[in-house]
């Protein structure tokens, strides 16, 4: 049995948590903001076989010019003199080639199959919300329909079920919701739960299995034992172990500088809305494609949530974003008016975003016994149980199941 000291109390910090537990570990899991964790708690729920293209891909480069002079834009970069800022932006437009996204997209599919066959296990003991009924790709224009054929059609070729859909179809396989689209495109695996009930899960299973749950603590620095780490000083006092887990998020640079592990990141700030007695509900969730706005019901509430906002760590919430976001929904769902999104509080997080736009996940040089397992982007919550099983399998010296070399740590050092 070893001590695991985890940083991080997000999803994947959690799901990291419960199975070093499982596996027989003493398990203390640091956490800064508990009523935050991140892009945790608040995200669209989404758990997405049909992701498996990273979020530095060819076109990107040209939409992000093209949408960041919008502040209400699905994408939007806040105009700052930032040296760590440039060199991510140099390293993205490097990775954003077809042949590191046919390379990333594999490992993509496997890892979100994985962690939808895990959710699916979860689901049979504990009700967190999770319904199987698929993702609904929604297009306003053929033009955008024809792109996602496209990517159904590549999806296919990687063993994804895909289907592509006229509009009737679309309103066919979810009439609960009126749509006002040209067509969408079907994935049948994809599924959505309710993120919060999910973390609520994990600290319920983790108290049952004895697990110290350290909150409102913050990391200072680390004491080293020679090359090893020997204990991470926190203002709740130092936690002493035998291996360290860093999956703080988007805060993870930060909290590794001074032990001469450089991670390249930017928080990637998201935002979502959650109308309460919607005046439909959807049975699916979905992706207004043009919009790039997600909608989840989550039980008897909807929440719609998007864009990705460079703007360093700051927290405040834009109302400019917000409003892209309102704008775009009577688009899709012609039922919906802004009067039914007044008085609504929106929440933000800030989502750990990797240069090539794949996750940092295994060991690291700056010291043998500290894990990392962050930068997820926008598939934290898709990919945390298949993260906390890797991390497992890496604690105990396993070979892990799953080939990681793309994910590696120092792969900026």
């Amino acid at each position: 049995m070893k001590h695991v000291a985890i940083i991080g109390g997000g999803v994947i910090g959690l799901s990291a948590a419960l199975e070093c537990a499982r596996r027989g570990h003493r398990v203390s899991v640091i956490e800064r903001a508990p009523t935050q964790r991140g892009a945790s708690l608040g995200n669209a729920g989404m758990i997405v076989p049909s992701h498996f293209t990273p979020l530095a891909a060819p076109g990107m480069i040209a939409l992000g010019a093209k949408w960041m002079w919008n502040p209400e834009s699905p994408f939007y970069i806040k105009p700052r003199w930032s040296w760590d800022l440039l060199a991510w932006a140099a390293r993205f437009w490097k990775a954003s080639t077809r042949e590191r996204v046919d390379r990333a997209a594999p490992l993509l599919r496997d890892l979100h199959l994985a962690s939808r066959e895990a959710y699916a296990r979860l689901a049979e003991e504990e009700d967190f919300g999770l319904v199987k009924r698929g993702l609904l790709m929604l297009c306003k224009t053929a033009r955008a329909l024809e792109q996602e054929a496209q990517m159904a059609a590549h999806a296919r070729a990687l063993g994804v079920p895909a289907r592509v859909l006229d509009a009737k179809e679309a309103a066919a396989l979810d009439p609960n919701v009126t749509m006002d689209i040209a067509g969408a495109v079907y994935f049948e695996q994809d599924c959505h739960c309710d993120p919060a009930r999910y973390v609520a899960t994990l600290e319920q299973r983790l108290r049952a299995a004895g697990a110290e749950l350290i909150y409102d603590a913050e990391v200072t620095g680390w004491h080293r034992d020679e090359a090893r780490l020997a204990a991470v000083h926190t203002t709740r006092g130092e936690i002493a172990a035998d291996e360290f887990l860093l999956a703080g998020g988007a805060w993870s640079p930060a909290l590794v500088a001074e032990l001469g592990l450089r991670l390249p990141m930017q928080a990637g700030k998201g935002y979502s809305v959650t109308v309460p007695q919607p005046v439909e509900q959807p049975q699916l969730c979905s992706i207004f494609t043009e919009a790039r706005v997600a909608a989840t019901p989550i039980g008897n509430t909807l929440r719609f949530g998007g864009t990705m906002e460079i703007a360093g760590m700051d927290k405040r919430i834009n109302p400019r974003r917000v409003a892209g976001i309102l704008r775009a929904i009577p688009e899709y769902f012609p039922r919906f008016r802004p009067e039914h999104f007044e008085g609504l509080q929106p929440w933000c997080g800030l989502r750990p975003c990797s240069p090539d736009g794949l996750p940092y996940l295994g060991r690291t040089r700056a010291a043998p016994n500290l894990v990392v397992a962050t930068g997820h982007a926008m598939m934290g919550l898709s990919l945390a149980p298949v993260t906390g099983q890797l991390v497992g399998q890496i604690i105990d010296h396993e070979t892990p199941r799953i080939d990681l070399k793309l994910l590696d740590v120092d792969r900026f050092a």
